[in-house]
This record gives structure tokens, sequence and C-alpha cells, in this order.
């Protein structure tokens, strides 16, 4: 990026976070430049704000069938390919989505066991007393009317009755407006994860937060 389009985007950042969260986003994107480097901030839900649970009376909310998915995950534009549908299904994992007739107007993805994350290359261990939630989804027509946050609000419900104790995710320490969605629902901070990757080979710290809740990303070995 030309020095003043980043320029710009300084100022743009600083107008819509502060100067301290645009100092964050600016040193995190000139790393990367050299070399990966992310700050993650690792979260959990356990009582969604009350009204995260809003339905709107036209669409269907619910855990969808197999048969559900994959009429959907053909259509490119939901971002679920084949062998994704295949290694999810081989897990367990369900999708809980929101429909609007013919259109898959939001989802996301919840397991219970270890699951590969930020990276191919990488796996995510957590306390199996929760669940993760990974790969959300809102399609372009039905942003602003925070589905994703209902889902995962309706979605924690039903995990809550089978005895699990709530939802835990991650969320790029820079992507300012995922964050601010996630406290508004009601996540809160439990620990952070530092990840660099150098010649090929990763150094990850996670704090103590997440060390004490067994939340934490490992290197995935795969056969050659």
């Amino acid at each position: 990026m030309r020095p003043a389009n980043l320029v710009a985007r300084f100022a743009r950042t600083v107008r819509h976070v502060g100067v301290g969260r645009a100092v964050h986003d600016f040193a995190l994107r000139a790393v990367n430049r050299l070399v990966y480097f992310r700050v993650l901030r690792a979260v959990s839900l356990r009582v969604p704000e009350a009204n995260a649970f809003e339905r709107r009376p036209k669409y269907g909310y619910g855990f969808l069938s197999r048969a559900v998915v994959l009429s959907f995950g053909f259509d490119p534009q939901y971002e679920m390919s084949q062998n994704f549908l295949r290694e999810a299904e081989a897990k367990g994992d369900r999708c809980f989505g929101i429909v609007d007739g013919r259109t898959l107007a939001s989802y996301g993805w919840y397991s219970t066991a270890p699951t590969v994350a930020l990276t191919d290359d990488l796996e995510l261990r957590f306390d199996p007393s929760y669940v993760y939630m990974y790969k959300g989804f809102t399609h372009e027509r039905y942003r602003g009317q925070r589905l994703h946050a209902a889902g995962m609000a309706l979605a924690l419900q039903d995990y809550r009755a089978e005895g699990l104790k709530g939802i835990v995710s991650y969320v790029e320490s820079n992507n300012f407006d995922s964050l601010k969605s996630c406290y508004r629902i009601g996540y809160r901070d439990f620990g952070r994860i530092v990840v660099l990757r150098l010649h090929g080979r990763y150094f990850i710290r996670e704090s103590a937060g997440c060390r004490a809740r067994g939340f934490g990303l490992t290197p995935l070995v795969r056969a050659s």
C-alpha cells in the first residue's frame, strides 16, 4: 500500500476507533508485511444479553439438517466448500442457520472437538464443557439485522440445555467491529493468544487465562 493510502487509512481508523486502537492496527499491519503475526482475543459467552434472542417472524431458526446444509453448500456465495462440509460432518459439527425462504440469511458452525482454526495448519483445542463457534456468515442482504447475534444466543440456549457451559471463540485483536459486536451480545474476554510464523515454524504464546481453560492453538502434523 502506498504511503498516502496508509496515512488515509490510519486517519479513518482514528476517527472510527480512536488513536490507541488505530496505532495497534497500524503496528499489526506493518509487522504482517514482513512476517505472519496475529494477536487473538479469546472470548466466551455464557449469558447472552436479552435482546440477542429477538426473532424475526418470517425467518426460520435452528440447527440445519445435513440435507439442508448440503443444498446451500453447493452455492459458492455461502462459502462452504464440499471438502469443508465433509470434514465438519466427520467431526460431528453442527450448523445453526437462519433461513428466509430459499436464502440462508445467516449461519454459524459449532464444534465440541478440536478444530482447524486461523490457518489450515493449526488446530484449536478447548475445554470440552464449552462449544466452539466458528465460521460465522451473514448474507450481504441481511447485514445490520443482528442475525448472527440471534443465531449464537439461540444455539447457546440449546447447548446449555444439553449440559454445556457456554460458547468459546476468538477474534483478531484489530477486528474492532467484530469485537464490538461480541461484547454487545455478552461475550467476555478471558485471555489472548499471540501467533508468529517464521520460516515455516510457529511460535505461539497463550495467556494464563487461556491456559486455565485449555484454550490454545497447536500446529498440525500432517501425513506426508
